[in-house]
């Protein structure tokens, strides 16, 4: 894949109020260049992006909804504990009830006694 802009090199940025929208322009202009179509999920329609409004509900029920968080800190936080919950104890239907990455259990190694050892 070459990098957008003349000879595959960077094009200049120019970044002003419509940030966002430029950077959106310059993305489709790329995208033209490479002859690639870009897909859009129209508003309102939930059901094409199903994965990810499952995993916003969850977030806003589980977590969102049951929490009030005052500073950036206190989010980082709560979010971490709640990723980790998420995908390390919480029972997913979709993998027969269990969790995505279940934490590791260490086994207890018991020493094995040695005939003739002391």
């Amino acid at each position: 894949m070459k990098s957008p802009g003349p000879g595959g090199g960077r094009r200049p940025a120019s970044v002003g109020e419509n940030g966002g929208e430029f950077r959106a322009k310059v993305v489709r202009a790329w995208l033209g260049e490479l002859e690639v179509a870009p897909l859009y999920i129209e508003r309102g329609s939930p059901w094409e992006n199903g994965y990810v409004e499952s995993f916003n509900g969850k977030m806003r029920d589980e977590l969102l909804s049951r929490e009030q968080i005052d500073t950036l800190r206190e989010a980082r936080v709560l979010l971490e504990q709640w990723r980790r919950h998420y995908n390390t104890k919480r029972p997913h239907s979709s993998l027969g009830y269990k969790p995505p990455a279940p934490e590791a259990l260490m086994p207890v190694i018991t020493p094995v006694a040695v005939a003739g050892a002391r």
